[in-house]
């Protein structure tokens, strides 16, 4: 059987490529189609794959994605499959479900979310939201394209109940639930790594990811806070942490120093609402509970009082009231750890294996 994969853009490593790289390796012989893609920011994990891309890939689109929004669905139906392929996967959060094909090929999408920005307005920069006359046109086209092409795949797989419901909300569709893998070859329990006393935060520095919250409450509570990522909102968070406590540890590119980072936290603080939430489980996996905000994909993955606490109101104060409220709770980190077996690659594996073969007796 003849396999391609489609993927939105590669120009940074984080969670949605990590899923990626699962595919590719499940799929060694399958060519990656993408709007474009920079071998150096993906930490040239997708040496090994034949990678073909738009008329969209050249330095300035790579390293300034956002400015060529208006041309992504073009570039990605640029990319036109005919009907070579016997199956394609399609894999992402915006651009990959709008590839172009023919018949008889079959369509498998694995949606991380519907697009975001055109969907939901807390994924709007505050910036742009000043001009939001000039940016209403583009979302509303966004929105129609977006639903249009959701409309093309054979089936939808997704990452979490949260992403599900809102399928059936934006599309109309339904989507079976497939949780994102985790390598538990990375991430484990390390007998070795002791408990250290900093709370841990992680991920892109992006408006959204509600970083000032986490800030504005360890301002408060005077105790240690590592946080890890890069971002645009990097000066400002910086700024805004008047605690000596609070370090910024910037970019983690070894998996084994974020192991030992994850294994050392007494808790991670997930703040945000995220559409699954693979840093909390590689938390978990490595035994350390997850202080979370009680929407979105943290409600498939913390277990209040099990493997982490869960917060009512996204506020530093009801933060800070959970961060004190996790003295009087003890975890044990091996349970938390057996929490994301769930998760795990080989089972994630096994799932999929078991949908595409529905899909191809279909």
């Amino acid at each position: 059987m003849k396999i391609a994969l489609v993927y939105d853009y590669l120009n940074q490593y984080g969670g949605g490529e990590r899923v990626l790289e699962i595919f590719t390796t499940m799929f060694p012989q399958a060519s990656l189609y993408t709007i474009f893609y920079d071998q150096q920011k993906t930490r040239q994990r997708f040496n090994n794959t034949t990678i073909k891309t738009s008329f969209l890939d050249f330095k300035l689109s790579r390293d300034n994605h956002r400015w060529f929004i208006p041309l992504m669905p073009r570039a990605i139906e640029s990319l036109d499959l005919g009907n070579q392929y016997d199956l394609i996967i399609s894999i992402g959060a915006s651009y990959a479900r709008g590839i172009s094909y023919q018949a008889p090929t079959k369509h498998l999408h694995y949606c991380f979310t519907p697009l975001r920005y055109a969907w939901e307005d807390r994924y709007i920069p505050p910036q742009i939201k000043n001009f939001n006359l000039l940016t209403r046109p583009l979302r509303n086209y966004l929105k129609q394209w977006d639903f249009k092409v959701a409309q093309k795949p054979d089936k939808i797989l997704t990452i979490s109940d949260y992403i599900s419901k809102r399928i059936r909300k934006c599309y109309g569709r339904s989507a079976e639930i497939l949780h994102p893998p985790l390598n538990t070859k990375i991430f484990h329990l390390d007998s070795h790594i002791r408990k250290q006393n900093y709370f841990l935060a992680a991920g892109r520095l992006l408006h959204y990811k509600k970083f000032d919250l986490v800030i504005k409450a360890f301002n408060k509570l005077k105790l240690p806070l590592k946080i890890v990522g890069q971002g645009p909102e990097v000066d400002r968070l910086k700024k805004l942490a008047t605690s000596p406590k609070i370090e910024f540890l910037g970019f983690v590119k070894s998996d084994d120093q974020m192991r030992r980072l994850y294994a050392g936290a007494r808790a991670f603080i997930f703040p945000q609402v995220e559409d699954f939430g693979l840093v909390a489980i590689e938390a978990q996996a490595c035994g350390t509970p997850v202080i979370a905000f009680a929407q979105g994909g943290a409600l498939d993955i913390v277990n209040h009082g099990q493997n982490g606490l869960l917060f009512a109101q996204q506020t530093p104060e009801c933060l800070a009231y959970a961060v004190k409220e996790f003295s009087n709770y003890k975890f044990d980190a091996k349970t938390i750890n057996q929490s994301t077996e769930r998760f795990a690659v080989r089972n994630f594996k096994l799932a999929l294996v078991k949908h595409l073969k529905k899909l191809q007796q279909s």
